[in-house]
């Protein structure tokens, strides 16, 4: 398999998604955070998000927390834990950590909480590293 290249097209963050999540992250204490609202467009039940999104955003901090880490990886497993129903239309925190590392695979977990602190969903997954992140950087404008 050939190193992930970033195209700026991935629906949870792509910039150049028109109909993506467009995830912003940034460092945390323990890993990576994000916040997010999402639109009644991911709706699943009424007024509650669709668990496969709810999925790609555990998906996503994961593979974030591994890119904080240095790591360009691809999802070789994910359990998810849907603890009660994510609201669309409030704003939530998103937060991805490193469990652990074992030569090429990482152990990762996610977290999705409202603003009270309360989980609402929770993952746990293996990521398998393709390479350093610097060797696998953008490669949208190739030298």
């Amino acid at each position: 398999m050939s190193v992930p290249i970033d195209d700026g097209k991935c629906f949870a963050c792509g910039p150049e998604n028109p109909i993506g999540l467009h995830l912003h992250f940034r460092a945390g204490e323990e890993g990576v955070l994000a916040d997010v609202t999402l639109a009644p467009e991911f709706q699943g039940w009424k007024n509650i998000a669709h668990g496969g999104i709810v999925m790609s955003l555990l998906d996503e901090a994961m593979a974030h927390a591994a890119g904080n880490a240095g790591h360009r990886g691809v999802t070789a497993s994910i359990n998810v834990r849907f603890r009660k129903p994510v609201p669309l239309g409030e704003r939530l925190e998103l937060a991805g950590r490193v469990l652990w590392q074992r030569r090429n695979v990482l152990g990762l977990e996610a977290v999705l909480r409202d603003l009270a602190g309360t989980t609402l969903a929770q993952g746990e997954g293996h990521f398998v590293s393709m390479g350093s992140l610097e060797a696998a950087r953008d490669r949208r404008n190739p030298e």
